[in-house]
């Protein structure tokens, strides 16, 4: 059983997303085990309290540096025996976390990676502006300094003319994000994903007798 916990900072539609996929029974070998939220009055508390997931406040004022919380939340992993982490919208610096569950942090970019990577404005809005014909969406690995590392899959995702920022980042995050996430952490609970230095290897599915 992978024992998970989500990182949260905001209202948690990534984290409804996993929720549901649990529901309907879609992720095996899984347990979410607790959310960790940024923020007390977060809408994402009440998805994980009517779940009947434990759900976690760590604001990040009440810790000195970056540094020294991440390391509280990291602690927090620790002791809940955490296998994954999952980045649900979660707008704090990694810190710590990434070397300590290196290989074990599954988050997703509204990009199709490389494309608009740490650009200073949306992606979505870089997309248009660059007339982009196509968008989408990444499932990646943390790399050990918490940025974009192994893509484990990418869904595209059409720009209409009509598209403006505002609609554009709604259909990449219902078309492609919020169905990426649940798939990248189904298929390494199947533990089909092997990383080859950059890449990601997604193994065959055993067959079912």
């Amino acid at each position: 059983m992978i024992r998970a916990a989500v990182l949260v900072s905001g209202d948690g539609g990534k984290l409804q997303t996993i929720l549901d996929s649990m529901y309907f029974g879609e992720i095996p070998n899984f347990e979410l085990t607790a959310v960790i939220c940024t923020e007390p009055d977060a809408y994402a508390l009440r998805r994980a309290g009517n779940s009947g997931v434990q759900a976690f406040v760590v604001e990040p004022s009440l810790f000195p540096t970056k540094l020294s919380y991440s390391m509280a939340i990291s602690n927090k992993l620790k002791d809940m025996d955490i296998d994954l982490v999952v980045l649900a919208g979660f707008n704090m610096p990694l810190g710590v976390i990434s070397t300590q569950f290196r290989k074990r942090i599954i988050g997703v970019y509204p990009s199709l990676i490389p494309a608009f990577v740490n650009c200073d404005e949306s992606p979505a809005r870089a997309a248009l502006e660059r007339g982009c014909r196509v968008t989408g969406a990444t499932a990646y690995f943390a790399d050990i300094d918490g940025n974009i590392g192994p893509i484990i899959a990418q869904q595209a995702v059409e720009i209409k003319p009509n598209d403006t920022p505002e609609t554009l980042e709604r259909r990449i995050m219902e078309e492609a994000e919020w169905k990426l996430l649940p798939r990248a952490i189904i298929l390494y609970c199947q533990n089909r994903l092997e990383i080859h230095g950059e890449r990601v290897v997604i193994k065959p599915a055993i067959p079912q007798n």
